[in-house]
Protein backbone atom coordinates (compact mmCIF):
# COMPACT_ATOMS: atom_id res chain seq x y z
CA UNK A 1 0.00 0.00 0.00
CA UNK A 2 1.06 3.29 -0.79
CA UNK A 3 1.31 6.31 1.56
CA UNK A 4 -1.08 9.06 1.54
CA UNK A 5 1.51 11.78 2.07
CA UNK A 6 3.97 12.31 -0.43
CA UNK A 7 6.46 14.79 -0.65
CA UNK A 8 9.95 14.72 -3.10
CA UNK A 9 10.93 17.52 -5.76
CA UNK A 10 9.86 17.76 -8.68
CA UNK A 11 12.37 18.92 -10.69
CA UNK A 12 13.96 15.30 -9.25
CA UNK A 13 11.25 13.52 -10.40
CA UNK A 14 10.64 14.94 -13.70
CA UNK A 15 14.39 14.69 -14.67
CA UNK A 16 13.72 11.40 -16.44
CA UNK A 17 10.26 12.61 -18.13
CA UNK A 18 11.16 16.09 -19.50
CA UNK A 19 9.71 17.71 -15.96
CA UNK A 20 6.49 15.90 -15.69
CA UNK A 21 5.94 14.38 -12.44
CA UNK A 22 2.20 13.70 -12.37
CA UNK A 23 -0.13 11.59 -14.71
CA UNK A 24 -0.76 8.47 -15.80
CA UNK A 25 2.91 7.60 -16.93
CA UNK A 26 3.92 6.79 -13.41
CA UNK A 27 4.06 3.56 -11.79
CA UNK A 28 3.13 2.05 -9.75
CA UNK A 29 -0.65 2.84 -10.52
CA UNK A 30 -1.75 2.78 -6.56
CA UNK A 31 1.36 5.90 -6.10
CA UNK A 32 -0.70 8.71 -5.84
CA UNK A 33 1.33 10.84 -8.16
CA UNK A 34 -0.34 7.97 -10.80
CA UNK A 35 -3.95 9.47 -11.78
CA UNK A 36 -5.38 10.08 -15.46
CA UNK A 37 -7.30 13.29 -14.14
CA UNK A 38 -4.35 15.63 -14.95
CA UNK A 39 -0.28 15.62 -15.64
CA UNK A 40 1.88 18.43 -13.66
CA UNK A 41 5.44 19.72 -15.01
CA UNK A 42 8.31 21.43 -13.90
CA UNK A 43 9.55 22.84 -16.32
CA UNK A 44 12.84 23.98 -16.12
CA UNK A 45 14.80 25.95 -19.52
CA UNK A 46 17.78 27.87 -20.14
CA UNK A 47 17.58 30.85 -22.39
CA UNK A 48 17.08 29.37 -26.20
CA UNK A 49 15.73 26.22 -25.25
CA UNK A 50 13.02 26.07 -27.73
CA UNK A 51 10.16 23.59 -29.18
CA UNK A 52 10.38 24.53 -32.91
CA UNK A 53 7.69 21.53 -34.11
CA UNK A 54 3.72 22.49 -33.62
CA UNK A 55 2.28 20.59 -31.32
CA UNK A 56 -1.50 19.80 -30.21
CA UNK A 57 -3.33 18.07 -27.61
CA UNK A 58 -6.57 16.09 -28.83
CA UNK A 59 -8.35 15.76 -25.54
CA UNK A 60 -6.20 17.78 -23.05
CA UNK A 61 -6.58 21.59 -21.96
CA UNK A 62 -3.20 22.74 -20.79
CA UNK A 63 -2.09 25.97 -18.23
CA UNK A 64 1.64 26.93 -18.04
CA UNK A 65 2.40 29.68 -14.99
CA UNK A 66 5.60 31.55 -15.43
CA UNK A 67 7.61 31.02 -12.12
CA UNK A 68 10.63 32.80 -13.20
CA UNK A 69 12.07 34.31 -16.28
CA UNK A 70 10.08 34.86 -19.58
CA UNK A 71 8.79 32.15 -22.01
CA UNK A 72 7.08 33.11 -25.59
CA UNK A 73 4.16 30.84 -26.66
CA UNK A 74 2.89 30.56 -30.05
CA UNK A 75 -0.05 29.61 -30.95
CA UNK A 76 -1.98 30.05 -34.71
CA UNK A 77 -3.45 33.24 -34.37
CA UNK A 78 -1.68 34.84 -31.53
CA UNK A 79 1.68 34.96 -29.21
CA UNK A 80 1.58 35.14 -25.68
CA UNK A 81 4.79 36.44 -23.93
CA UNK A 82 4.67 35.02 -20.31
CA UNK A 83 7.09 37.75 -18.48
CA UNK A 84 5.83 38.87 -14.90
CA UNK A 85 6.03 36.09 -12.21
CA UNK A 86 2.43 34.39 -11.99
CA UNK A 87 1.66 35.11 -16.05
CA UNK A 88 -0.14 31.97 -17.13
CA UNK A 89 -1.74 30.90 -20.20
CA UNK A 90 -4.95 28.80 -20.67
CA UNK A 91 -5.15 26.66 -24.07
CA UNK A 92 -8.09 24.43 -25.15
CA UNK A 93 -8.24 20.49 -26.43
CA UNK A 94 -6.86 21.26 -30.55
CA UNK A 95 -4.94 24.35 -30.16
CA UNK A 96 -1.65 24.17 -31.90
CA UNK A 97 1.37 25.65 -30.14
CA UNK A 98 5.09 25.56 -30.07
CA UNK A 99 7.29 27.87 -27.34
CA UNK A 100 10.67 29.24 -26.84
CA UNK A 101 12.57 30.38 -23.57
CA UNK A 102 13.51 33.89 -24.01
CA UNK A 103 15.70 33.92 -21.18
CA UNK A 104 16.28 31.12 -18.23
CA UNK A 105 12.82 30.28 -17.07
CA UNK A 106 11.01 28.23 -14.84
CA UNK A 107 7.56 27.23 -15.58
CA UNK A 108 4.80 25.29 -13.81
CA UNK A 109 2.57 23.47 -16.80
CA UNK A 110 -0.78 21.77 -15.84
CA UNK A 111 -2.52 19.43 -18.23
CA UNK A 112 -5.56 17.56 -17.71
CA UNK A 113 -6.83 14.89 -18.62
CA UNK A 114 -3.67 12.56 -18.37
CA UNK A 115 -3.78 10.67 -21.95
CA UNK A 116 -1.60 8.48 -22.56
CA UNK A 117 -0.12 9.65 -26.62
CA UNK A 118 -2.75 12.61 -26.54
CA UNK A 119 0.42 15.50 -27.32
CA UNK A 120 1.92 15.03 -30.73
CA UNK A 121 3.70 17.16 -33.37
CA UNK A 122 1.71 18.49 -36.17
CA UNK A 123 4.01 19.93 -38.77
Amino acid sequence: MQPRVIYGNAATEGANRWGWFIGHFITPDDDPRSTQDLEIKWGVHKAGDQRTQWAINHKAATLSILISGKFRLQFENKEIVLEREGDYVLWCAGEPHCWVAETECTILTVRWPSVPGDSVAIR
